[in-house]
């Protein structure tokens, strides 16, 4: 007997056993369960508004993520954690906790299952869009979450079927339709030999799957056309099959009996397949699954970190990672009259199917004579490593650990390293620092901070006082060169306006014979002095003008202009 009608029997024989005693539940007890069933149903719909309104409030990104990437796969209780988390970072954790909790080998740099799930996308979209994309198609869909099917029936055109005699036989016309098989489904209601069909009735190519397996009978409601044997003989009406209760048009079997069957599956049977097999396929690693629904990790260590983007090439980008550590934020231990703090940092960057294609590690020191400690607590320890990295979006990973502590700091963030066109004017990132000048010959291209013959190191902050000067530091790429003089023709213009504000405090041009000589590239690095500005919010626009092609691009950055701190040591 069918799983689920033994199911039925035992409920329905359980609660004829309770009438036969007599017992029943007093008016108070019958009232306490309605309250009880009325409240599930209020909590169940507030879950649900919530859920809809923090839909709403996502950023796209996620919201693509979770409506069209993993759609399929995520189970309600991810689902909901996720509408739950508070901020992009958590998020990034995630998702990346998610990939994870599937991957078949949790040890690889290398996502298998993500790999293969992306895969799956893109071959829905390419075989089995039908004016909406693929993978919101039922064939898309089913293809998706359990991967190509062992077997494939396909009638592309439709044409002449002859039933099988437990469906009435005789023989008919079809619409376009396929017979998906599998010989084995991990998943509840599932298992062995699944069985699943799909109709094009309008022949557009818009197969959905379906119960029925009359429903690609083109003829269904012809009368007097497609019929069964039966039918044929007299011996039944075609009428009859429209009388069924299961919902589908099967006629009855050549000995009578009525089948309402697709294959050899009853009615419960069936909708116990069609139930299951749009849940998410089920997750093997279930020892990951708290790490997916938490926060994952609790930051101990607070720290900064910024990456610019400088063109090596046009396929390639240099990309200085900043990182700072304030020293409040550490743990130092006295030795022979020196206080000392070491933290070990680690960084990776890695593809988003989790091919990692940088990592970098160091460890970092702060030493400090124990009379001098207290007062270098306001300042920081400051690192950078410039990777070079092809245009595309990346993830990047960084941990830092005290030493002395066990605390430790964690960032998980995207990375989109933008492509410079060759023939499009376009910039550096803009970088504002606290320390700009040139280095020796020999030291080009080394250490921290050096970009080309040039040593500049961001201020984390963009924060500046009345006594600093402002570095400033920009790449201008594709300016033309004059067929003639073999030059470029740029103009460039400083321009400083308050917060909010549209009229520029301060402007200054760069003279024509200030601006380095490089044909088509020209590097900028100016200083900018602060003292007239008082305290407040201000914006630094950097016009570029193309005297020869008339473009223009104006690159800007936000700074802040802090008041003096009375009896703060100057320095980082």
């Amino acid at each position: 007997m069918d799983r689920s009608v033994k199911t039925f029997l035992s409920i329905f024989l359980a609660g004829g056993l309770v009438l036969s005693t007599g017992v029943s539940a007093s008016p108070a007890q019958q009232e306490s369960q309605q309250d009880q069933q009325d409240q599930a149903k209020q909590s169940s719909k507030t879950k649900q508004k919530n859920d809809s309104q923090l839909k709403k409030e996502l950023a796209s990104p996620y919201k693509r993520w979770l409506d069209e990437d993993v759609v399929y796969i995520i189970s309600p209780e991810e689902r909901h954690s996720f509408l739950h988390l508070s901020t992009n970072e958590e998020r990034e954790q995630f998702i990346e906790a998610f990939w994870q909790r599937r991957n078949p080998d949790p040890d690889s740099p290398e996502n298998t299952f993500k790999e293969e799930h992306y895969r799956r996308i893109a071959y829905a979209n390419e075989h089995y869009a039908s004016g909406i994309p693929g993978w919101k198609t039922d064939r898309g869909k089913i293809y998706i979450m359990w991967g190509p099917p062992d077997e494939v029936d396909s009638h592309p055109t439709g044409g002449n079927w002859d039933r099988p005699m437990d469906q009435g036989g005789g023989s008919t016309q079809t619409y376009p339709w396929e017979t998906w098989r599998y010989r084995y489904l991990e998943g509840a209601g599932l298992g062995e030999n699944v069985e699943l069909e799909f109709v094009d009735p309008t022949s557009t190519g818009e197969y959905h799957i379906t119960m029925d397996p009359s429903e690609k009978d083109a003829l269904l409601h012809v009368p007097g056309a497609g019929l069964t044997d039966r039918e044929a003989q007299g011996l039944s009406s075609k009428s009859a099959r429209f009388m069924n209760t299961d919902g589908t048009h099967v006629a009855p079997s050549m000995n009578g009996g009525m089948q309402n069957t697709m294959g050899n599956r009853n009615e419960f049977s069936a909708l116990e397949l069609y139930a299951s097999i749009f849940r998410p396929p089920p997750v093997k690693f279930k020892d990951l699954e708290a790490v997916v629904t938490s926060r994952l990790v609790r930051d101990q260590v607070k720290f900064d970190y910024r990456y610019d983007f400088l063109r090596i090439t046009s396929d390639t980008v240099l990309v200085p990672i900043t990182i700072q550590i304030p020293v409040r934020q550490l743990s130092f231990q006295e030795k022979d009259g020196v206080d000392s703090a070491s933290m070990n940092m680690f960084a990776r960057v890695t593809s988003l199917s989790g091919r990692i294609v940088q990592t970098f590690e160091d460890t970092l020191r702060a030493d400090f004579p124990v009379a001098l400690l207290q007062q270098s607590l306001g300042t920081s320890r400051i690192y950078q490593k410039a990777v070079p990295l092809s245009p595309g979006l990346y993830r990047l990973d960084i941990v830092i650990k005290d030493v002395n502590s066990g605390n430790v700091g964690v960032v998980n963030t995207r990375l989109a390293v933008p492509r410079f066109q060759d023939d499009q004017l376009s910039s550096s990132s803009l970088i504002l620092a606290d320390d700009i000048q040139r280095v020796s010959m020999k030291d080009i291209g080394l250490g921290q901070f050096v970009l080309g013959d040039v040593k500049v190191r961001p201020r984390m902050d963009q924060s500046f006082t009345p006594a600093d000067s402002m570095g400033v530091f920009l790449q201008v790429y594709n300016l033309k060169v004059d067929d003639n003089t073999h030059k470029a023709n740029a103009s460039v213009q400083y321009r400083v306006t308050r917060d909010k504000e549209t009229t520029p405090m301060m402007t200054f041009d760069i003279p024509a014979d200030k601006l380095p000589e490089r044909g088509e590239e020209l590097t900028l690095e100016n200083r900018i002095t602060l003292g007239s500005l008082a305290p407040g919010k201000y914006k630094l626009e950097v016009a570029i003008t193309d005297n020869l092609t008339k473009e223009t691009i104006t690159p800007t950055a936000a700074f802040t202009v802090k008041p003096m701190p009375a009896g703060t040591p100057q320095g980082r």
